[in-house]
């Protein structure tokens, strides 16, 4: 018989991750733990990470389900299809736990060259917003990092000075030399994006990822089809949660690539659809996290590793907190790796739990 029962963790980021939406300081994460009575010292462990301000979850609709699935276990598999749907972070926690699980809690979910640590996953370096002295200064220790692909959130300082800052990049680093892609979160509305697209597009950016807020379907199939940079579409994906939703999406607003959040977006189920979705219309992809802790991130990086990815992915967020769970998992050099010689270390959570 399956057992379950979950956790609630603050994870501490290093240091104020600043966006578009306003500064995070915290980040709170819920861990869904079950095993089999017959082997009650294997556990599964997944992780649900709802993002606020982007999530149309709610901390509350999170913790009810989690109550729900630990008073019942026996058809967490029928739920995946239906009332998991519309609450996508717990929907992958309970696909990660159910896998972990399966592979005796090795957490080896999808082995691969990768997990050999004979791949390794290229990745962006990111650049968070703050004062200009300081993402000046974060620009540069990620190109001394030795990323070649560099994503800078804009939309909070000002675009002159935002500005600024990419043309002292581009004044050192060419195209060839440096892939710049800028994140809006949604900050430019419909009177002066594409005034700021324009000006990008002077500075060779790969992309920018929704530069106006999500819902605005109308707007953002406008600026896609004239926009002198390409568009990614990211919030925009959070929320659609059927195969229909997803294709007049992509059909109606055709954006150049969509940026998929695993935790977001419901799991690997879900991010499989989209991907197949974006390729039979010529759209490119790109998988990024959510801030999750390190149990998260590695079911996102250990399933994106079987992609066979070339593009450089957002999975090297894992460093931001002071409190993670040191895994196997380590970002540098323009790449994440899996280090199978080192051992997960899960004694930051409560031993009984566990």
């Amino acid at each position: 018989m399956l057992h379950a029962r979950w956790i609630e963790h603050t994870l501490q980021p290093r240091f104020e991750l600043g966006t578009s939406k306003g500064p995070i300081n915290v980040r709170t994460v819920w861990y869904l733990i079950a095993w089999d009575s017959e082997r009650p010292k294997i556990r599964g462990i997944g992780e649900a990470a709802l993002f606020p301000g982007h999530s149309k979850e709610f901390p509350a609709d999170v913790r009810t389900k989690l109550i729900e699935l630990c008073a019942g276990t026996h058809d967490w598999s029928r739920r995946l299809a239906t009332d998991l749907v519309d609450v996508p972070s717990v929907r992958f926690a309970v696909e990660q736990c159910m896998r972990d699980l399966e592979v005796s809690g090795t957490k080896q979910l999808f082995p691969s060259p990768f997990t050999l640590g004979q791949q390794s996953i290229p990745i962006n370096g990111l650049v968070w917003m703050g004062d200009k002295a300081t993402m000046r200064t974060r620009i540069r220790e990620q190109i001394d990092k030795g990323f070649t692909t560099v994503k800078m959130k804009i939309g909070a300082i000002g675009i002159d000075d935002e500005l600024e800052l990419i043309k002292s990049v581009r004044a050192e680093f060419g195209a060839t030399d440096i892939t710049l892609r800028v994140d809006a979160n949604g900050a430019f509305t419909s009177r002066n994006a594409m005034d700021v697209l324009e000006r990008l597009a002077t500075l060779d950016i790969h992309s920018i990822e929704q530069p106006v807020a999500p819902g605005l379907y109308e707007v953002m199939a406008e600026l896609c089809e004239r926009s002198p940079v390409p568009i990614a579409l990211d919030e925009d994906l959070i929320g659609l949660n059927t195969a229909i939703t997803r294709s007049d999406l992509l059909d109606h607003v055709k954006p150049k690539y969509i940026v998929i959040k695993p935790s977001l977006v419901g799991g690997w189920e879900a991010t499989r659809q989209w991907i197949a979705l974006a390729e039979a219309r010529g759209i490119g992809w790109w998988i990024t996290s959510a801030l999750e802790s390190n149990i998260g991130l590695n079911a996102i990086a250990q399933f994106t590793a079987t992609l066979r990815v070339t593009m450089a992915q957002g999975l090297g967020t894992g460093s931001v907190y002071s409190n993670n769970i040191p895994s196997p998992l380590l970002a540098g050099s323009g790449v994440l790796r899996y280090q199978p010689e080192m051992a997960w270390d899960l004694s930051s959570l409560d031993e009984r739990d566990i």
